[in-house]
């Protein structure tokens, strides 16, 4: 098959579309049931993985795992976009096919700027991709060696790409599951470090110019969850909030056994010398508590003069994410997130908060003043005008153990439920009765999150798209990810407390579409 006979094909037609697409948009784009309206979805069929996340020229990409001729799994390739704010997409062409190699799973770009690989120039740089490539037939076949690390490159700021004539780059030594390389400059070791899942743990490669791989330490084996595969892990340095120092957090997605079932993503906060990562401790935590972020990864590539590390997740869980009742697309990504690390009651966690850009999201503001006194027990009923909003919300407790409730409900008696049990210490998020969910036994029920601090003064923050929620709360160290799908739009919000909880103030905002004016 000339697959680059079809990427040109591909890349034609996508550009006509989108030219004429810009020139007829109307009311009926991206409104179907469920479709998320501020946070990012393909136009049509299946998107998993973030992948190749790379900020270049003023341009943040976005690529992941895409099957364009169907809204299940298939045959991987990369899909495209590209924004400049992180909130405004704007869809191009698939950037890799299949070929004899093997399908496009997961991996990342880095722009190659010092012109190491000789790939581009230092005048023009080019942009790289490391991916895996994973061979279906031998695999079929019963080999363990089926999966192996290639790259590609653009000189042209990403709208096309040339795979490197000499791939694999990194071949697989005979391992089942050897997979997602992350790569990043490391400027103290003058290399590139890729960090690979592989089964059970991770391995570091070290490379002075993207073809050649030298590995360089293992790490995992005894440390944090093991319920599953790894998967999609990423290394990056973080700064201490309020502080000069920082320090090296391992992200690791496993599938199954995360915290409330199915997928999920641990990290591990320590120390990187350009050749081991040694833990500060054998525990990991969880970036996202809720049932619905999986394989995040951060933006390469961001300018020293931004200074954030920009973190997106794949809105989903390996339980269901086939199989939710969604037509045309599958699968969007969580709100991009700005990562740091803060000191808790209970030690160091990274603190994950929407990047700022999301306030041009801002629609329409409504302030609620005296909604619940700390004197009794007590409830107050709003009525919603629109089905995307964001809520700053500040709770006063009055002991530390009291517990409250935001309840989102229809007329069609389903309702969500964002919760905190103060006798517990944690939130939660109840979707037994927010909607269809007879496609998974997996997806309805009660999901916790366990708070990482104990003061009785609380913040709550929460993203309301049309079929998902995002909370953030304790300055960003928990945070919970979660899907609904109620057959009618949810139109009121119901604040529950018991005895002894202050909400003295709640702003909610209503939030534009990011795919119209």
């Amino acid at each position: 098959m000339n697959y680059k006979f079809l990427t040109v094909l591909s890349a034609i037609i996508l550009l006509n579309c989108t030219a004429d697409k810009k020139n007829t948009i109307d009311s009926t784009y991206y409104t179907e049931k469920f479709r998320p309206q501020f946070h990012f979805t393909p136009e049509h069929n299946w998107m998993n993985d973030p992948n190749g996340m790379v900020y270049y020229e003023g341009e943040y990409h976005l690529f992941y795992q895409h099957y364009p001729d169907g809204n299940v799994w298939g045959p991987m390739h990369w899909g495209h976009a590209v924004s400049k704010d992180l909130i405004h997409w704007q869809h191009l062409p698939i950037a890799l096919f299949p070929d004899s190699l093997g399908m496009i799973f997961s991996g990342s770009a880095v722009v190659d700027t010092e012109n190491t690989s000789g790939l581009g120039s230092k005048e023009n740089p080019a942009m790289v991709a490391i991916f895996t490539q994973h061979l279906m037939k031998d695999e079929k076949a019963g080999r363990h060696d089926f999966q192996n690390q290639s790259i590609a490159f653009s000189l042209d700021k990403g709208r096309t790409w040339k795979k490197y004539e000499n791939n694999p780059v990194l071949k697989n030594p005979g391992k089942h599951d050897f997979r997602d390389p992350k790569v990043f400059w490391h400027e103290s070791s003058k290399q590139w470090i890729m960090i690979l899942a592989v089964q059970d743990h991770v391995e570091l490669y070290g490379s002075p110019n993207l073809k050649s791989w030298k590995l360089l330490s293992e790490f995992g084996y005894k440390f944090g969850y093991h319920g599953g595969v790894w998967e999609c892990p990423d290394l990056f340095e973080l700064p201490i909030a309020n502080t000069d120092n920082k320090k090296w957090v391992m992200l690791v997605s496993i599938n199954p056994g995360a915290v409330n079932g199915g997928s999920g993503t641990q990290y591990f906060i320590g120390d990187f010398d350009g050749k081991k990562f040694t833990p500060d401790s054998k525990e990991s935590q969880w970036i996202d508590y809720g049932k619905d972020n999986y394989a995040g990864v951060t933006w390469n590539n961001v300018p020293a003069s931004d200074g954030r590390r920009l973190f997106l997740g794949w809105m989903s869980n390996w339980q269901y994410a086939t199989v939710v009742p969604t037509t045309i697309w599958r699968s969007a990504m969580t709100l991009p997130r700005t990562l740091e690390l803060i000191e808790t009651d209970s030690g160091q966690r990274i603190a994950s908060s929407p990047v700022k850009e999301t306030t041009a999201l801002r629609k329409d503001t409504a302030s609620y003043t005296a909604l619940l006194s700390a004197g009794e027990q007590q409830s107050r009923e709003i009525i919603l005008d629109s089905k995307e909003f964001e809520i700053d919300l500040p709770i006063d407790l009055e002991k530390g153990n009291e517990s409250f409730s935001i309840e989102l409900m229809n007329d069609n008696a389903e309702q969500l439920i964002i919760g905190f049990d103060g006798d517990a210490n944690q939130f939660y998020i109840d979707r037994t009765k927010a909607g269809g969910q007879e496609f998974s036994k997996d997806f309805g029920g009660k999901h916790l999150g366990k708070r990482s601090f104990s003061n009785k003064n609380i913040r709550l923050k929460l993203f309301i798209d049309d079929s998902s929620v995002e909370l953030f709360t304790d300055s960003g160290s928990l945070v919970m990810s979660e899907l609904f799908f109620p057959e009618q739009p949810f139109t009121k919000l119901k604040l529950r407390s018991s005895k002894g909880v202050t909400a003295n103030q709640m702003t909610l905002y209503s939030l534009k579409s990011i795919w119209r004016n």
